[in-house]
């Protein structure tokens, strides 16, 4: 989900300040006793020792040789005058966008992965620089002591995604009097936790999405909403509207409703489908320079049933509450995603799922979005072929 991010060439430590040999910092990496054994189970083609029985994804042949050309070629050619003026001008674009990244969500970052390569190449530039300073402390968002260690996330909580399925369950079993304290706080939460301005700045020069209305998975602090949390937020929200405001207060602005729904219908790609962060901007065959060993379809966003029977179920509800907002452009979004959804069911009535426990996960939500459009059209057979599946 966020490596797209990650990949946009974050510089390495040598290239924003190379150390001295004999520097503490050095000599301290360099300290036999944190050194990194070779074992048989080693890879022989990575530039870095890995362990093979973490290598999920072996980089392709094509990837050998274009890190080999760069290595042993292009290299030579960027540390020497002209090419090293190109490097330079490179690497000052880089640290404009991780600074860029870094204000933007509060030194939190879209994920641990670039949090920390963010921070390092921060603290290259200037070790006493107010970007690196203010890193530190939101270190703590990520790390926490299990009783085997020191743990780290792979994101920063997945508060506003647990919020936002806790308040519908709750709802569902009509038990609101009783749950009423509980419903108004997460109500609570589900307001603070909408994006309320987009990313600041010429968004196609940051390659940004806009992010008005939208939910993030986590918190507002690192506000990179993602189509299935503003979908499953703005479900919360919508169903909370209809309680009775002396039990979980008053209800989000319309505005606020409209803003969501206008993200959401952003997001859809040309085939009816949504991805997570953005639209599918790209090609597949990007894979091949994926350098992640530990990742695969990564490089590029790509759609997925659980966004796309979210969204569905989100408009959905949105529409019978509040018919008149883009009324046309709601139904045209929901009819293709569903187009989308049934046009990718497995043959055996399953939907193949990339969280949870894969076809239960994917069937579930394939299953919802499907149930949502029942409730606007006579729609079932994708539905019975899916509980039969389950059962």
């Amino acid at each position: 989900m966020q490596t797209h991010t990650v990949l946009s060439s974050a510089p390495t430590l040598e290239e924003v300040s190379p150390l001295e040999p004999s520097s503490p910092t050095a000599m301290s990496v360099s300290d036999p006793s944190i050194m990194v054994v070779p074992t048989t189970h080693m890879s022989a083609t990575s530039h870095t020792p890995h362990p093979m029985e973490d290598l999920y994804y072996p980089h392709p042949v094509v990837q050998d040789i274009l890190w080999a050309a760069l290595d042993k070629f292009v290299e030579p050619i960027l540390m020497r005058w002209p090419g090293k003026k190109l490097r330079e001008k490179a690497l000052r674009t880089a640290m404009e966008h991780i600074h860029y990244e870094d204000d933007s969500t509060r030194y939190i970052c879209i994920g641990p992965v670039n949090k920390v390569l963010n921070m390092l190449c921060c603290w290259a530039e200037d070790p006493n620089s107010e970007a690196f300073k203010l890193h530190l402390p939101r270190i703590h968002d990520y790390l926490w002591l299990a009783e085997d260690g020191m743990k780290m996330q792979g994101y920063n909580g997945s508060q506003l995604w647990d919020t936002a399925f806790t308040i519908q369950a709750i709802i569902s079993t009509n038990l609101i009097e009783e749950f009423g304290p509980t419903l108004k706080k997460g109500h609570m939460f589900i307001k603070k936790s909408q994006v309320l301005d987009n990313w600041p700045g010429d968004l196609d020069y940051w390659y940004r999405h806009i992010s008005k209305g939208g939910w993030p998975f986590s918190t507002a602090d690192q506000g990179w909403l993602i189509s299935d949390c503003t979908a499953e937020g703005l479900k919360a929200a919508l169903l909370l509207s209809k309680l009775p405001s002396d039990i979980v207060d008053e209800p989000l602005d319309a505005k606020r409703f409209y803003d969501a729904v206008n993200v959401i219908l952003s997001l859809q790609n040309s085939d009816g489908s949504f991805a997570t962060y953005e639209l599918t901007r790209s090609y597949s065959w990007l894979e091949l320079i994926n350098p992640a060993e530990t990742f695969g379809d990564i490089v590029i966003d790509y759609p997925y049933v659980e966004c796309t029977s979210s969204a569905i179920d989100a408009l959905v509800a949105f529409k019978i509450l509040y018919p008149g907002h883009r009324q046309e452009e709601v139904q045209r979004c929901i009819d293709k995603a569903a187009a989308f959804i049934e046009k990718i069911q497995e043959p055996d009535g399953s939907w193949y799922g990339s969280w949870g426990v894969c076809f239960i996960y994917g069937t579930w939500f394939g299953g919802d979005g499907e149930r949502a459009i029942s409730l606007v059209k006579t729609r079932c057979i994708p539905i019975l072929r899916g509980i039969d599946l389950t059962l």
